[in-house]
């Protein structure tokens, strides 16, 4: 399989997703004049656009595009906005995209409350399609990622994840919402389980596979990159793959010097030691094997589908993720 960009591998739905847009900005609306402002500035943000585009490839994938796949798609994204609106008050962030974010402009309350509307905006889509088989699945989403953010925040604060939590906090915070795109992708297309199913577990496996590598990206990633400086985790102690697994294959006095460091150092001279410790204690290349596992898993999760462009497209994705740079 040859590396394709992200808008090769959108290609064969491009025209579904401009009508996408369109739907997406209208059902943005208000009649408030402050929401409709802070919707446009979050319009002009321009994402890669990864969650819709797995709803309509595996719409496409296991039958065809309808307007049940539009209303998911549009949930999903707007589930996914508000989550990152969110995050971004927990986490003080400035900026979003290289644009300042909600809260650095309008502050925090505006910020949770844009939020707010934006998920309730989805679960309004949702009820007036009488999609309530996506609530169904998007409800336990919402729970799910809330509960895997909870989990790190207390394993950053007890600095002692292990690898069974680990894969159990990005599992809910990151695959869960790939998971359900491509389930919802699915169900507005055919009613067949076993397809359903197929495709919810496809998209698992890509998200674990996707946070995986945005971890070990971490370590080796380019700073120069609009996204996270390089050793973003280690500054905010959290404990990933590369690091778990360099921390169990090093002696305990060297572990509890690479602990002490995360928890007090905070100079580039200590993000560098310990991103060469992880490198040295083979911590990158474990994660490479495992996030290879999980695409592997994913890539035959999609058999049981019939050959087709949007098909490739879906496959063409896992070997993206795998090896995206940034």
């Amino acid at each position: 399989m040859n590396d394709k960009s992200l808008s090769q591998i959108s290609l064969p739905i491009e025209n579904e997703l401009v009508r996408f847009g369109e739907i997406f900005k209208q059902s943005l609306k208000s009649k408030v004049g402050l929401v409709d402002l802070v919707t446009r500035y979050i319009l002009k943000q321009k994402g890669k656009k990864i969650r819709p585009l797995l709803v309509l490839l595996s719409s496409k994938a296991a039958g065809e595009v309808t307007e049940r796949s539009y209303r998911g798609a549009i949930l999903v994204e707007l589930l996914h906005t508000a989550t990152l609106v969110h995050d971004d008050v927990v986490d003080n962030a400035e900026t979003r995209r290289g644009f300042p974010s909600i809260n650095a402009v309008w502050k925090n309350k505006i910020a949770v409350l844009i939020g707010d509307y934006l998920l309730a905006r989805g679960l309004m889509i949702a009820v007036e399609g009488n999609d309530f088989d996506f609530l169904k699945v998007i409800t336990r989403t919402v729970k799910r990622m809330s509960e895997g953010e909870l989990l790190q925040i207390k394993k950053t604060r007890s600095m002692d994840n292990d690898e069974k939590t680990y894969f159990r906090i990005i599992a809910d915070k990151t695959a869960s919402l790939l998971s359900t795109c491509c389930e919802i992708g699915a169900r507005a297309a055919t009613n067949d389980n076993s397809e359903i199913e197929a495709m919810r577990n496809f998209g698992e496996n890509l998200g674990i596979a996707f946070q995986i590598r945005d971890d070990i990206l971490d370590y080796i990633g380019k700073t120069n990159i609009i996204g996270k400086p390089l050793g973003g985790d280690i500054r905010e102690k959290k404990i990933t793959l590369p690091l778990i697994y360099a921390l169990k294959n090093a002696g305990n006095s060297e572990s509890k010097k690479i602990i002490k460091i995360i928890k007090n150092g905070k100079t580039s001279a200590d993000v560098k030691y310990v991103i060469d410790f992880v490198k040295d204690k083979g911590g990158i290349q474990y994660s490479e094997k495992v996030a290879e596992q999980f695409a592997s898993e994913a890539i035959s999760n999609l058999k049981i589908f019939k050959e087709s462009i949007y098909k490739n497209s879906l496959l063409d994705l896992v070997e993206f993720i795998v090896k995206r740079k940034n």
